[in-house]
Formats: structure tokens, sequence, C-alpha cells
């Protein structure tokens, strides 16, 4: 059989062929279908035509085409662009909750309205991820931006393993791109905290909060398993509350979410400022409601009209107290939010000597980590005072 060959006389190999206009082609089966890519080039020493962009040549691409056969690589797959990416990859991890959900709607939504959103997957390159990361630094936080990437990295790594890529153009260190300008949240000192009390229980407006601070700062519960707490999980007789649920709201209304991990089923210890704080709000509930919410009633938080309070009520109220603390007083006080609040409650306890387990065991952390993590906010002071401590 009389080999073909090109207008320069190379002999070409099978599948090989150039076409009228001097393009060269390649045909090749994948998945029993008939595929064909182009070039203007047969190997990577020709010019392309006059006029003509430069273009990978076609015995690159074929020799990448054979390796990704050879590897089981699904080439049809990387014509699949960014957000059909992600949404295959939400589609396979359906069940989560709806806060995982909202997540995923702004990432969506986020794709869609930059140039990422519509590349080809197989065709994204590790600068042009890098490229968006920094994009997005106008629009987030580095937090955002971090959860983001996170799960973009674990849409890519899912087709690495559908076989449709080879590497992943997301793992990469958030931090090589850009800053993280996250600022660290400081635990309260106890000057502050006396401070903050202190103006609270005096003050006509704010004083109705005095007995939730006070929970939250002995406690360290999450905001939401406190505004979740209902009746049937305060047990006075042992003075222990039960976390077995949160309770949250969003543009469609409460509804219960079981805790954050299984670490957060717990049973927390009420101490006496606890048990007298519990009892005092009980006792000026006025115009409660019966809501009921997935099956939970009785809640113990409520806001004047009577309805159960939420994560957003006491951040915005916080807020506010501040404020109205630091025009009164003159004085100086940080940001406070519920989160600062159980961050407080952590350090403290660590610093007063709790074992890393039972306080692990109280806060509801998954991570023995995360908790050791409190144990690094000791001052002069707190550990003066272990010396004396252990030398005594």
């Amino acid at each position: 059989m009389e080999k073909r060959t090109d207008r320069k006389g190379r002999l070409l190999h099978n599948g090989e062929s150039q076409r009228k206009d001097g393009r060269y082609a390649y045909k090749y089966i994948e998945n029993g279908k008939p595929k064909f890519i182009y070039s203007w080039k047969l190997v990577s020493t020709d010019r392309v035509p006059k006029g003509k962009r430069d273009c990978v040549a076609l015995r690159d691409m074929i020799r990448a085409i054979q390796k990704d056969l050879d590897d089981g690589i699904d080439t049809t797959g990387g014509k699949m662009t960014v957000c059909q990416l992600y949404q295959r990859y939400i589609n396979s991890r359906a069940n989560v909750r709806k806060a995982t959900v909202q997540g995923r709607n702004n990432l969506m939504e986020a794709l869609k309205n930059d140039s990422l959103g519509n590349v080809n997957i197989d065709k994204l390159k590790l600068s042009e991820a890098k490229a968006w990361a920094y994009r997005m630094k106008e629009k987030y936080s580095f937090s955002t931006i971090k959860n983001m990437k996170r799960s973009l990295n674990a849409t890519f790594y899912l087709a690495i393993q559908d076989d449709l890529l080879r590497k992943n153009p997301f793992d990469f260190a958030l931090t090589d791109v850009i800053e993280n300008d996250t600022k660290t949240k400081e635990a309260l000192t106890e000057e502050q905290t006396k401070a903050l009390l202190d103006f609270v229980k005096i003050d006509c407006t704010y004083k109705a909060y005095y007995p939730a601070i006070v929970i939250l700062l002995n406690t360290g519960l999450r905001i939401s398993e406190m505004c979740g707490l209902t009746l049937s999980d305060l047990d006075f007789d042992n003075r222990m509350i039960d976390i077995n649920h949160q309770l949250k709201k969003d543009k469609d209304g409460y509804y219960i979410e079981p805790p954050k991990s299984d670490s957060g089923y717990r049973k927390v210890p009420m101490t006496d400022l606890v048990y007298e704080a519990l009892q005092e709000v009980i006792r000026s509930q006025n115009n409660a409601q019966p809501i009921v919410v997935d099956g939970y009633s009785t809640f113990i938080f409520l806001n004047k009209q009577g309805y159960p309070m939420y994560n957003a009520c006491y951040t915005t109220t916080f807020r506010n107290l501040v404020k109205k603390y630091r025009k009164i007083t003159q004085k100086e006080l940080p940001n406070i939010t519920p989160h600062i609040l159980r961050h407080t409650f952590c350090t403290n306890m660590a610093n007063r000597g709790m074992t890393p387990t039972n306080l692990q065991y109280v806060m509801g952390h998954k991570n023995i980590t995360m908790t050791l993590g409190y144990y690094a906010h000791g001052g002069y002071q707190s550990a003066q005072a272990e010396m004396q401590r252990l030398t005594a």
C-alpha cells in the first residue's frame, strides 16, 4: 500500500492527513465514536502559514491524546465547563445542611459572574486558577475565598477520580496569591468582661440581655445552640444542659439542625451563675408564642414579640451595645459577637487549667487541635499564676 505524504514529502502516520487548505488532521476512535483534531503544524518545528495563529503541533496533540487514552482519561469530559463540573460535584454530594446549600449557591453565582465559570476544565491552568483567586479578593474576604477554593479543589479532585483530568489546578496555597488579612479573634480580658457585665446590668435597654451574656461567657455554647434550648433540654435538678440541636433562621423562617458535628452532642454543666441566669430568663418570659419548629417548642430565649431569638438578633444587639458603651463611658471596648463570648469562655477555661480533653468535650470541638489552640492564649499573669500553683 502506498504511504501518504504531506506537501513537503513527509510520510504521514496512520490516521494523519493533510487537508486542501494545508491543515493537518488526525482521526481516532474513542468510546466507539470517531474524533478529529486539527493543527497547522505537523511537528513543533513547523511554521504556521502567514496570518494564522501559532498552535500545538498535530503530533504533540496525538501523543497527549494517546497518553490520556492509555491512562483511561475521558477526553470528552474535558469539554465540560467549570460551572458544569461544579454542578456535577454538587449532585454527587446532595445530602448537606441548609447552610452548605447556601454556600454552594453563592459559589455557583460567583463562577457564573466570572470568566472562569465558562472555561473548559481541560483548558484550565494553574495560573488561571490563581488569577481567579486574586480577582475574588476585590469582592470577598480571605476566609470566604478560602472556603470557595476548598470547594473547587474538591470539585477538581472529583474530576480526577472520574478520569476526566490528570491534574488539579486548585491544588495551591491560597496565601501564595493573596494575603491572609483575617483579624485574629481576641478573647475579652477579665477587665473587659467585668466592664461589659457592669454596664449591661444597669443599662435600661440592654439589661434584658444580661442573662444571655452570662450564659455564653460561662458555657461556651454556640449561639445557635443557645437559641435552640427548650425547657426539656434543661435539667435543673442535676445542673445540666443537654445540647442536641441548633435553631437557625433564614429567609424561609426558622429551622432545626443537628449539632455541628457528632462531638456537638454533649451535656454542659450548669455553674451557679448559669443556673441563676437560666432561671431569670424563664421568669422574665412575656408573650411567649406557641411556635413549633420541626417538632421543637417551649424555646427559652425569646424576643419582645415572644418568638425565638436567633444568631443575627444577638449579633446586631451586641454591636449596638458596644457603640452605646463607648458613647456613654468614653472608654474602649472591643467589638463583641456571640462567638467572641464563646472564645472568651474557652480561653478562660484553658488558662485556669481545665484539661484539654474535658474542654474539648464542653466546647463540642470535633478536633482536639482546635481546643489546644486556646492554650496558646495565655499571658504573663496566667503563666505566673500557673507557675506559682505548680511550684507551691
